[in-house]
C-alpha cells in the first residue's frame, strides 16, 4: 500500500475521549491504515513515552504514525511523520532538518494550502470541513472550500474536521484522498466496530 493509500482512514488521538495506547490499539483492528498522536498541554517527555508505544503498535499494524507538531518527537521514535501547523515550525524548515519524514500541512483556507503545498509539504489535512467540538476555534472551511482546495494542488489532501458516518460520502465527493477523523472514532462507544464501519463505507466508494 502506498504512503497516499495509507492516508484513506486517518485517526487522531484525543485524551479527552478516549486513552491514547488502548484506543490506537482498537482503532487499528477496525482498519485503520494511519495514526496521528495529538497531545496539548502536557510535558514533551510524556508526549514521548506515549509516542514510543504507538509507534510499536502501528508498525505492528502496518499502518502510518505521525506526531502532531513535535518534529523531535517524531525524530527520536522513527515515525513516518509530522504533521505541522501554520503557527508550528514552518514545512521548509521540517523538510530540510528531517528529509526523510512525511511532512503533513494543516490548513484551514486556499492560501495556506498553496502556501504549504509551495514549501514542500508532502500532503494537506484540510478544514474543519464541518464545525466541531475537537478543535472549536477552527474556521469552517465546509465542502466548497474543501472542494476548491483539491482542485489546487497537487498533493494529498485529507479532509478533518466534523466527518462522521453520516456526512462522510458528502466529503468524499471532493475528491479527498483520505478522511481524518477524532471524534467518530475515539468518542465511539466502540472504537473497532466505528472504524470498521468507516471503512466499509470508504471500500463502497472509492476514493
Amino acid at each position: 500500500m502506498s504512503f497516499k493509500e495509507k492516508l484513506r482512514l486517518y485517526v487522531l488521538t484525543d485524551r479527552k475521549l478516549a486513552p491514547e495506547i488502548e484506543a490506537v490499539k482498537a482503532a487499528l483492528e477496525g482498519g485503520a491504515t494511519a495514526i496521528q498522536l495529538r497531545l496539548k498541554n502536557v510535558s514533551t517527555r510524556e508526549i514521548l513515552e506515549v509516542a514510543k508505544k504507538l509507534r510499536e503498535l502501528t508498525r505492528d499494524y502496518g499502518a502510518l504514525f505521525f506526531v502532531n507538531d513535535h518534529l523531535d518527537v517524531a525524530l527520536a521514535v522513527n515515525a513516518d511523520g509530522v504533521q505541522l501547523g501554520p503557527d508550528d515550525l514552518p514545512v521548509s524548515l521540517a523538510k530540510k532538518i528531517a528529509p526523510h519524514l512525511i511532512v503533513g500541512a494543516s490548513v484551514y483556507s486556499l492560501e495556506e494550502a498553496l502556501k504549504a503545498e509551495q514549501e514542500g509539504a508532502d500532503y494537506l489535512g484540510a478544514g474543519a470541513v464541518f464545525p466541531t467540538d475537537t478543535k472549536s476555534e477552527a474556521q469552517v472551511l465546509g465542502l466548497d472550500g474543501l472542494k476548491k482546495i483539491v482542485a489546487s494542488v497537487k498533493i494529498p489532501v485529507v479532509a478533518i474536521g466534523g466527518i462522521n458516518h453520516e456526512n462522510v460520502l458528502e466529503v468524499l465527493k471532493t475528491g479527498v484522498c483520505g478522511i481524518a477523523l477524532v471524534s467518530a472514532i475515539m468518542g465511539a462507544s466502540d472504537i473497532t466496530m466505528a472504524t470498521k464501519k468507516m471503512k466499509d463505507l470508504l471500500n463502497e466508494h472509492s476514493i
